[in-house]
C-alpha cells in the first residue's frame, strides 16, 4: 500500500473516531441538561447571577475537554506512527493543526502531513459544531 494511501486511510479512520467521540459528547451534554426539572430550571437562571456563570463554565469546560480528547487521540497517533518525534512535540504539533494556528509543519515528517491537514479540517467543523451548540444551550438561558 503506498505512503499516501496508508496516510489517508488512518487520517479518515481518525475523523470518524473524533465525529463520535464529539457527538457522543454533545448528546450527552445535551441529554443531561434536558430533563423536565434542568428545562424549567434554565428558564429560571439569570444569565449574570451566579448559575448563570456555573452553567456556562460547565459547559465551556465540558466542550474543552471533549477538544482535548480528540487533540490527545492524534497526538497519540502522531507518537505511534512516527510522525512526530515525542510526545510533548506531538501534543504541541496536534493542539496547533486541531486549532488551525499550524504555524508550520516543521514538527511533522513529510510522510505524514496529509494526517495533520486532516486534523486541521477537522478542528475546523469540530470547533463550529461546539460553537454553535455552546449558542443554542446559552440560549435555553431566559435574558431577563
Amino acid at each position: 500500500m503506498s505512503q499516501l494511501l496508508v496516510q489517508f486511510v488512518v487520517s479518515s479512520i481518525m475523523v470518524l473516531l473524533c465525529v463520535a467521540i464529539h457527538g457522543i459528547g454533545l448528546f450527552s451534554l445535551s441529554k443531561a441538561i434536558r430533563t423536565e426539572a434542568s428545562i424549567e430550571r434554565l428558564r429560571n437562571i439569570d444569565p449574570l447571577s451566579r448559575r448563570g456563570a456555573i452553567f456556562t463554565l460547565i459547559a465551556v469546560v465540558s466542550m474543552l475537554a471533549l477538544h482535548g480528547i480528540e487533540i490527545w487521540a492524534f497526538a497519540g497517533v502522531y507518537v505511534l506512527t512516527g510522525a512526530v518525534s515525542g510526545l510533548e512535540n506531538a501534543l504541541y504539533f496536534s493542539t496547533i493543526s486541531y486549532s488551525t494556528v499550524g504555524y508550520n509543519d516543521a514538527h511533522i515528517s513529510d510522510a505524514w502531513r496529509l494526517l495533520g491537514a486532516f486534523e486541521s479540517i477537522l478542528g475546523v467543523f469540530l470547533l463550529g459544531w461546539s460553537t454553535a451548540f455552546f449558542f443554542r444551550m446559552l440560549s435555553r438561558i431566559d435574558a431577563h
